[in-house]
């Protein structure tokens, strides 16, 4: 996928959204063990990465998912996260969506001349339940970043953050439900709490999947298929776009990038029905799908 960059690849189960982590089911049935941390050898430098014309293959204005097979703060990582953060500082003409279930660790591991945070970094923590929610959005308000976000993912018990919403701070809110073995049932029911406490303070709320197990109106409903996943959560009618997110990005020099000089996603027929596409960086049009 042209949206992810993984310079390191492997993980540590943190917490109960790990029981079932997608990354080592997908290792697993490559015969490898998601619990081998090793740095990438072809993704490292991904986002530096130009075509035949010199230019960069990343456009100013996409946005490119770190470490989605891992955690960009995991310990066994510092070694290489410095390295990552100058490719970052190279490209701010590019948005970096970091993820993590260690925010406790973030603070020491940021750079030197962090300041107040750096525009081109949208930082989001894992609530899949209550109780990370109240450990980890805490500190998520507490750390210097511009922009941040919360990923209620695998989504496996009801979840209010309404007292965090209130802040203004948290633009951004992803639910979605758990996929492989042992996938544990997302209720509807939670996914509308949480949908009105972000329509409430005008906070975007985005419902990617309903994941393989959902229950709505009392009903258990088995949805294998991640297509019809997507497309259920966007008939569902949860997704609402709340105040706008402005990232100021610059190009090499520090200049600042016109509006209409920034990528805009390219989207086929297909993605209209996709709960996914507010939060997609669209169609990288490769020609693999033979559309």
């Amino acid at each position: 996928m042209h949206d992810i960059w993984n310079p390191w690849h492997g993980c540590v189960k943190k917490s109960e959204g790990c029981a079932n982590c997608y990354m080592y089911f997908l290792d697993k049935m490559r015969d490898k063990d998601g619990s081998e941390i090793y740095r990438t050898k072809a993704g490292f430098d991904y986002p530096l990465s130009r075509d035949r014309k010199g230019s960069y293959k990343i456009k100013s204005g996409e946005t490119i998912r770190v470490c989605m097979t891992s955690d960009f703060f995991l310990e066994q990582a510092d070694e290489w996260r410095e390295e990552a953060w100058d490719i970052m500082r190279i490209r701010r003409d590019v948005i970096f969506f970091l993820l993590t279930k260690r925010p406790e660790r973030v603070a020491q591991c940021l750079p030197e001349d962090w300041g107040d945070g750096w525009e081109n970094i949208f930082f989001n923590v894992s609530a899949e339940n209550q109780r990370r929610a109240d450990e980890r959005i805490p500190i998520l308000l507490s750390l210097p970043f511009k922009h941040k976000g919360v990923m209620c993912a695998p989504f496996i018990g009801e979840v209010s953050i309404r007292k965090y919403l209130e802040t203004g701070q948290i633009e951004q809110v992803i639910c979605d439900g758990e996929n492989y073995d042992g996938s544990r049932p997302c209720n509807f029911d939670w996914v509308k709490l949480l949908r009105q406490e972000c329509a409430d303070n005008n906070v975007t709320f985005v419902f990617c999947g309903t994941g393989r197990r959902f229950i709505k109106d009392g009903r258990l409903y088995r949805i294998e298929s991640a297509g019809i996943q997507g497309e259920q959560a966007k008939k569902s009618g949860m997704n609402y776009m709340g105040r706008p997110m402005h990232f100021r990005l610059c190009d090499s020099w520090g200049c600042p990038i016109p509006e209409e000089e920034l990528y805009r996603p390219y989207f086929r027929e297909k993605c209209e029905t996709c709960g996914q596409r507010p939060i997609c960086n669209g169609c990288s049009r490769c020609g693999k799908c033979g559309a």
